[in-house]
């Protein structure tokens, strides 16, 4: 066989695999006229069956078929005795009847079973075509071809997959009520990260309240330093007679204070005497 014909097989033989539900091995049922047609053609029927139909065949002929064969006499007894190699499909008919007839019968109106037929018969490719999934083999020429699918199973096909895409009565009910099921957790997508918020620079808003707090304090300090010096200014002055200069007190180290310590220290205040506006100084060493 050639490549392209094999490739071009392969895709239909998926097409009934995928959409319909065709396994391995395939059940290809055989009818008299094939059997006869193999032996004129010196045709090995089950090698050939299996490079067409591109896997594992199954070939299968049922009591009715082999009746027929027995009719055509002694002539025909190669192709009785290939028709014994096959595996028997009961067909439940008490008297035999016309292959073709039993053939459409076996086969049934949606090919349940998913049989894949090869006949010489015309008027049995025609009934057979009306039915959707069934594959049709047969010869011409000495060449075994398998026929491409027909109009109804392409509709069938489409049909299918439309029913699929759309969603069940029950589902579209259920789509308006929340569900009940717990959602699993959505993992992070991964990413960029963001920076660092210890190593970023804080905002200026952050940094102006703890300064005006800190100002408030200081001015708060000076005030209080400020009332302190003016009273104790006030004391002084009136100590001194009221003449509004400042008393000077100058240790010069000497006696207790000068004992205690050796370092100077001087303070400047302002007196609340008479005169007023007069600095005291006051050094002690």
């Amino acid at each position: 066989m050639r490549q392209k014909r094999a490739k071009s097989y392969r895709k239909l033989m998926s097409l009934y695999h995928i959409n319909f539900g065709f396994r391995q091995p395939y059940q290809v049922l055989v009818d008299a006229d094939m059997c006869t047609t193999a032996i004129d053609n010196k045709m090995e029927l089950h090698k050939q069956l299996e490079s067409v139909l591109q896997g594992d065949v199954k070939p299968m002929i049922t009591q009715c078929c082999i009746h027929a064969l027995y009719l055509q006499g002694k002539v025909a007894q190669p192709a009785v005795d290939l028709a014994k190699t096959f595996e028997r499909r009961k067909c439940n008919h008490r008297e035999p009847i016309d292959s073709d007839e039993c053939l459409t019968a076996v086969v049934g109106p949606t090919n349940k079973h998913r049989y894949a037929i090869a006949t010489q018969s015309q008027p049995l490719r025609v009934k057979l075509r009306a039915i959707p999934a069934v594959p049709i083999v047969h010869i011409k020429r000495a060449v075994m071809i398998l026929e491409p699918p027909s109009d109804n199973t392409l509709r069938e096909k489409e049909r299918m997959v439309a029913t699929s895409l759309k969603p069940s009565a029950q589902d579209a009910t259920l789509k308006g009520q929340p569900s009940t099921s717990k959602e699993p957790p959505r993992k992070k997508p991964k990413g960029p990260k963001g920076p660092n918020p210890l190593s970023m620079k804080k905002k200026k808003t952050a940094e102006t309240a703890p300064k005006e707090k800190r100002t408030e304090a200081k001015a708060g300090d000076k005030r209080k330093r400020n009332e302190g010096d003016e009273q104790d200014g006030e004391g002084e002055g009136g100590n001194a007679g009221g003449t509004g200069h400042a008393a000077v007190d100058i240790v010069t180290g000497e006696g207790e204070a000068g004992q205690a310590g050796g370092r100077k220290r001087k303070r400047k205040r302002k007196t609340g005497g008479a005169a007023g506006g007069v600095e005291g100084t006051v050094t002690e060493e």
